[in-house]
């Protein structure tokens, strides 16, 4: 049989690609063959006991993994024929039959990657699966990914390992894989529904891509094969630019330290805006996905638009659970498992009379220390520190984080704490942490280091209530 485009079919590609694979692990580790019992799997999994010998027979730790997903008739007969195969080989056999067939390929799928996982981690965090994904599997899944939409990472097609898991054939050809079946006189197991049009792979497999071979591209297997390639050099040289834009963006990242309820990252406006939108794209993306979201391309239009007109305060909530937000001259990030920050955990300081004596607050993610004394009246002058008329205050006074509503007296008149907070470029991130200091009627008093009320100036050589904040 000629493979395409490039001569006669060769046992060495498949011969080649294992043993590149066992120099990269060492004989104790564990591999876990996904062995279904079809040409591929057969292939490698005889490679790995009869084809590399490190140091005597059998001295590979392997073990085939086998999953009846009880989709057709006759799966559980191929089952047995691949636990026979293991009996004849000496190769340990795990089996696993599905309770309720999956309801589609996907659901197949997942439930067959859980259990091959499952196994892995039975031999230990230093086991490997193997799976026999092959050339050719490559090419139709960058055509079907094509015929979708996909994006440029989508073009990468199968990914050659992810952490624990490899797929070492990945750039052989099949008619390589029947060439070392033929060479060494091994059988395999054919699965009926590969033949069935009616499945997209079966079609692309069996009718588009040899239509297109044969009237339109004779390479164009091998073509598709190297748009996967290129795809993964790119993805990877975005890996390493976009830490570095992210860099020149001041990115910064926000959270309680105490999980991931209040993770968040956050980008200079200004900065961001400097870059041209498809580039602006490319970090939206990278910044969701380092969260644990993924938006497609409707919404990371959506985000540049919202980048570009929203006003400070506002935000929006994406359809996969991401959520952007605009905090004066920053764009707040979070995931689909955080949300914007907040404050949940607080604890006020209540002082019941003027007195002296000292305490902690809890706003948030910040603890800070309050004291207070009695002395004569005198002016404000130290930072973190503010006096208060004892005969005009309405006791007590609680020191609390801000509560909606809120207002303060000022020479120019009554304004909201919010906008006061505001208009000292206070991010919203740490608004719910700045101390406020209220009396008995709620009105209040002082927000240290930002603005005094008017309410109960200290007068000279009257008795007055002298109140300290310390971080």
């Amino acid at each position: 049989m000629i493979a395409r485009g490039e001569g006669r079919a060769s046992s060495a590609p498949p011969r080649r690609a294992v043993h590149a694979l066992v120099r990269e692990v060492t004989s104790d580790t564990p591999l876990v063959v996904a062995f279904s019992g079809g040409l591929d799997s057969c292939v490698l999994l005889h490679m790995l006991r009869w084809g590399v010998d490190p140091g005597g027979e059998g001295a590979w730790k392997v073990v085939a993994a086998h999953y009846d997903h009880a989709m057709r008739d006759g799966s559980r007969a191929d089952a047995e024929w691949a636990q026979g195969v293991c009996r004849a080989w000496g190769v340990p056999f795990v089996v696993e039959r599905s309770t309720t067939p999956p309801a589609s390929e996907s659901e197949a799928r997942a439930a067959r990657y859980t259990f091959l996982d499952r196994v892995r981690t039975e031999f230990g965090d230093a086991a490997v699966v193997l799976t026999a994904h092959h050339a050719d599997d490559q090419a139709e899944t960058v055509l079907f990914r094509m015929f979708r939409g996909t994006g440029p990472d989508g073009l990468r097609g199968i990914h050659e390992r992810r952490p624990g898991l490899v797929r070492p054939l990945l750039d052989v050809w099949r008619e390589d894989l029947e060439a070392y079946a033929a060479e060494v006189g091994l059988r395999w197991r054919e699965d009926p529904t590969n033949e069935h049009l009616g499945l997209a792979r079966n079609a692309l497999r069996h009718e588009i891509l040899p239509l297109v071979e044969g009237s339109v591209a004779s390479g164009a297997r091998r073509a598709l094969a190297r748009l996967a390639r290129l795809a993964e050099a790119d993805r990877q040289a975005w890996s390493e630019v976009l830490p570095m834009v992210a860099r020149l963006l001041d990115l910064q990242e926000g959270g309680s330290g105490e999980g991931d309820a209040d993770r968040h990252l956050t980008v200079d406006r200004t900065s961001f805006l400097s870059l041209g939108r498809p580039l602006r794209g490319r970090v939206i993306r990278y910044l969701v996905t380092a969260l644990g979201g993924a938006l497609d391309e409707a919404a990371v239009l959506r985000v540049n638009d919202f980048v570009e007109s929203s006003t400070s305060g506002r935000r929006i909530q994406m359809r996969r659970g991401a959520t952007v937000g605009h905090d004066l001259d920053r764009i707040v990030f979070a995931g689909p498992h955080e949300r914007l920050p907040s404050s949940s955990v607080r604890r006020a300081v209540v002082i019941e009379r003027a007195s002296a004596g000292r305490a902690k607050a809890v706003l948030g993610d910040r603890s800070v220390r309050v004291a207070w004394s009695t002395e004569e009246g005198r002016e404000d002058g130290v930072e973190g520190e503010a006096s208060f008329d004892a005969d005009e205050l309405s006791m007590p006074l609680e020191l609390r984080a801000r509560a909606p509503g809120d207002r303060i007296r000022l020479q120019g008149g009554s304004r909201k704490v919010k906008k006061v907070l505001l208009e000292h470029r206070i991010p919203s991130a740490r608004r719910d942490a700045v101390p406020v200091l209220v009396d008995a009627e709620g009105e209040v008093l002082w927000i240290p280091d930002i603005a005094r009320s008017t309410l109960a100036r200290p007068r000279p050589g009257a008795p007055s209530l002298r109140i300290r904040i310390d971080p």
